[in-house]
């Protein structure tokens, strides 16, 4: 078998599995969506791993103690169909933030099922498929709360399940000052301006 070692190697075209992906030895950071290989982007601004970390540290705190864990990218997402099993998987994300509550999803390798949580932040280039493909996958696989942050608009927009579409719950910014309510944690708020803050 040929061993991959770079993107350049794979059919841009062609359709590969979570096991596929496993065996692949090269640098770039890629996404598997209904087995479509998608680049992610170069290296994340500071203004977009500002947001990620303000994320990660105000999050990981309020879940200390509690059965959530919070990751942050780069962390392996699969997201299965009828199966679990790697040469079944065809969709495989990293969200920049997400959150599990059933441990029994995660292993050494990230999580193999929906989060409770997604958070994408968005950069000039992802937010067509952070709006699009990724939020119809997310929707597809029953992920629950899906939130996208603009950090130029110090701004979160909150979307929970109906169904099998989201409905946008509150956009919430630091100019409006009203805290995000956040759904794991009954009676929960999150203070907009720590998100954001020192994000410029």
């Amino acid at each position: 078998m040929e061993r991959i070692t770079s993107l350049d190697q794979l059919d841009p075209n062609g359709t590969y599995t979570y096991a596929d992906y496993l065996t692949w030895r090269f640098n770039e950071y890629v996404e598997l969506i209904k087995g479509r290989i998608f680049k992610m982007s170069p290296a994340p601004r500071d203004i977009h791993q500002a947001t990620a970390g303000n994320f990660h540290l105000v999050l990981g705190n309020l879940l200390r103690k509690k059965p959530c864990v919070v990751r942050i990218a780069p962390s392996d997402v699969r997201l299965p169909g009828r199966s679990k099993a790697d040469r079944e998987i065809i969709n495989v994300v990293q969200p920049d933030i997400y959150i599990v509550c059933d441990r029994s999803k995660m292993d050494e390798r990230g999580c193999n099922g929906a989060p409770d949580l997604v958070i994408e932040i968005v950069s000039p280039g992802s937010g067509g498929r952070d709006m699009g493909i990724k939020r119809d996958l997310y929707a597809e696989a029953g992920v629950p709360h899906y939130w996208l942050a603009f950090p130029k608009e110090r701004m979160v927009v909150c979307y929970d399940l109906a169904g099998e579409k989201y409905i946008e719950q509150g956009t919430y910014s630091v100019d409006e000052g009203d805290p995000i309510p956040f759904p794991l944690l009954p009676d929960t708020l999150l203070d907009v301006n720590e998100i954001f803050e020192g994000v410029q």
